[in-house]
């Protein structure tokens, strides 16, 4: 749980400074793909995953929520991943501010908007989207004055290596709002494993959830860089995810 409330543009102003954001060159208003990071934190191949956005004619805002947590990288491999603390649907907080924030850009679609997440940031987006009424997220995320649908404007989903066992929503619980998902399974993921069931439940539940299963793939397989000994780098599965985000990009 959150340790003290805050209201949404407190929490706005502590995340912006540590925001990311890569536009495309279009001076109309542009699609947004929010993009939350795993467990580990921020990693380089977001910034490809942000290029591949904005050549699409997306703006892309890497959304960092250790920066003002202050949780270095080993702190978080020994906290957030392994459940001590800010679990999905409190980091969902992150989600509904950043959403906000959005919003109120000018060069921004406020109705065009993707939230994308890797492991942990899917974990917190199904999490999101799963939250109940206005006084359960309130107690959840820690924000004391979220508008009636702190997710209005999100057209889609792109859930990534998702987190979905013990402590997550995912499969048991309706969806507050039916935003066309993709979620990527890896066959090979020997770090939050394969949650093709509760991800088949969530879809009988209604959700517009197509399920890509990349079967050689491992988790974090686009990170060139991982020192986790049981992921190893994909190029033609990153190759796959890059098809994926300028389709569901072109259509929105």
């Amino acid at each position: 749980m959150p340790s003290q409330a805050e209201t949404l543009q407190q929490r706005i102003a502590r995340l912006e400074p540590h925001f990311t954001v890569t536009r495309p060159q279009s001076a109309a208003r542009a699609p947004v793909v929010l993009m939350l990071h795993g467990c580990g934190g921020q990693r380089p191949f977001q910034n490809d995953m942000a290029r591949i956005a904005a050549a699409a004619g997306a703006a892309a805002v890497q959304v960092d929520s250790y920066g003002p947590r202050r949780i270095s990288r080993v702190a978080a491999i020994a906290t957030v991943c392994t459940g001590a603390q800010l679990h999905g649907r409190e980091r969902a907080g992150d989600l509904y501010a950043a959403m906000a924030w959005a919003r109120a850009q000018d060069w921004a679609d406020p109705d065009r908007i993707v939230a994308m997440g890797w492991s942990h940031g899917a974990w917190t987006i199904m999490d999101a989207l799963a939250l109940r009424s206005g006084a359960e997220m309130r107690r959840a995320t820690g924000l004391d004055d979220l508008p009636e649908e702190p997710l209005h404007g999100l057209a889609a989903t792109l859930i990534v290596y998702p987190y979905a066992s013990l402590g997550s929503y995912v499969g048991r619980r309706d969806w507050r709002l039916a935003p066309r998902s993709i979620a990527v399974l890896c066959g090979r993921d020997y770090i939050v494993g394969t949650p093709r069931g509760p991800l088949e439940r969530q879809r009988a539940r209604g959700a517009p959830l197509d399920i890509h299963f990349f079967a050689d793939a491992t988790h974090a397989f686009e990170d060139e860089l991982a020192e986790d000994p049981r992921v190893r780098y994909n190029p033609a599965a990153t190759q796959r995810e890059y098809e994926l985000l300028r389709e569901l990009i072109a259509g929105l």
